[in-house]
């Protein structure tokens, strides 16, 4: 019984202390530019119809209990007031689906034409997100040693909700665009242990990109273009810089992507590196379908992560 207790505080101490340690962060996608109102509610509207957008995710599939993300975004132009109008539906999943976040985003983006050809667009973004835990799948010490019976343990979680606000800004035209957001103004509390705090830390995200025909007697028959984007992000102690190529090779898309700042050190003193990505996809008429694999280069690939899996 003694050895039950002290189990049982040990347990109880180390949850307590991640808890109180937690700097949460966001999900990231490799195929951003395939939702680009995840990346930022200023492009909400801005494609040239309405857009509807999927997103699965299965991080580091080979760890037990990894991350698998889902998003459904849909956006909408209204030239009659000049405005963008979409709407982001999520859900996240950790570790056998104990741990699970939910949401919704509502975003809205004003268009001003700045010059022929160039645009300017202010946007808004405004969700509520629930987080829950769920202790059907946990296993705890005193049902190990009872062989499966329920546990006696009564903690004192619940689901956590609450409000998100975000704003975002892009300058765009037909060959480039540039833009920044921010997520999380509002800093909201998502701790599922009511005695704790878990504020989830402003993101700063700085995109851009360029667009250019890709000029041969060979593709001039079958379209296409060619494409250099960049994503630099910024949460709480953590940064990184997706930098990457894709080129549009009508039905085919090819692209290859890095994350990292390798000329940086984390706090743990390793080279600021993630991973590298390789993806595919294909198109025909309004329809594009889209695969990526991301090879892991940080400490955690000593591990065999068996890397990220994304399909759009």
């Amino acid at each position: 019984m003694k050895n039950t207790l002290t189990l049982k505080s040990i347990f109880f101490a180390l949850l307590l202390f991640i808890e109180l340690n937690t700097i949460a962060q966001d999900q990231q996608y490799t195929q951003f530019y395939s939702a680009p109102t995840l990346l930022n509610p200023a492009f909400a509207g801005a494609s040239a119809q309405s857009r509807l957008s999927t997103l699965y995710r299965n991080q580091w599939s080979l760890i037990p209990g990894g991350f698998k993300s889902y998003r459904f975004a849909y956006d909408h132009y209204a030239p009659s007031i000049n405005s963008g109008f979409g709407i982001i539906a999520g859900s996240d999943k950790l570790g056998t689906g104990s741990l699970k976040t939910s949401s919704i985003q509502f975003q809205y983006a004003y268009e001003v034409k700045v010059k022929r050809g160039l645009f300017f667009r202010p946007a808004l973004q405004l969700g509520f997100v629930s987080r829950t835990l769920d202790f059907g799948n946990l296993v705890f010490y005193d049902q190990m040693i009872r062989d499966g019976d329920p546990s006696y343990e009564a903690i004192s979680y619940g689901p956590a909700k609450y409000f998100d606000a975000s704003a975002g800004a892009l300058l765009y035209s037909a060959k480039a665009w540039m833009g920044v957001s921010v997520y999380h103004m509002n800093k909201p509390n998502e701790a599922i242990y009511n005695a704790t705090t878990e504020i989830i830390p402003t993101r700063l995200s700085v995109h851009g990109g360029v667009r250019k025909k890709i000029k041969s007697n060979y593709y001039s028959k079958v379209g296409k273009d060619m494409v250099l984007a960049f994503n630099y992000q910024a949460q709480g102690k953590f940064d990184q810089l997706d930098i990457g190529i894709y080129t549009e090779l009508n039905p085919v898309v090819l692209g290859i992507w890095y994350r990292g700042l390798p000329i940086k050190s984390n706090q743990y003193q390793h080279p600021n590196r993630d991973s590298f990505s390789a993806l595919i996809g294909f198109q025909t008429g309004n329809y594009k379908v889209g695969y990526s694999y991301d090879i892991t280069t940080s400490q955690l690939a000593l591990g065999n992560t068996g890397g990220s899996h994304e399909i759009s």
